[in-house]
């Protein structure tokens, strides 16, 4: 299974690992991401993997929608 965010597509990205003597070699930068479930409009549950930074802003969103009411 790739490790990209199911709901952005945020996926892994490429750096350098910089030593003291300043000698770069490849390295990933993996996202982080999480295991959660979602309820879905029928009323079914489905696991997706989540990047931690989208499930912030989703718990934001709905936060919000709940005080517009």
């Amino acid at each position: 299974m790739a490790r990209k965010c199911d709901i952005t597509g945020k996926g892994p990205l490429t750096a350098n690992n910089v030593s003291h003597a300043n000698n770069k070699t490849k390295r990933r930068q993996l996202p982080n991401l999480r295991s959660v479930k979602i309820t879905l409009e029928d009323g079914t549950t489905k696991r997706v993997k989540v990047a931690a930074s989208t499930l912030r802003t989703m718990k934001k969103r709905a936060a919000q929608a709940a005080t517009a009411e």
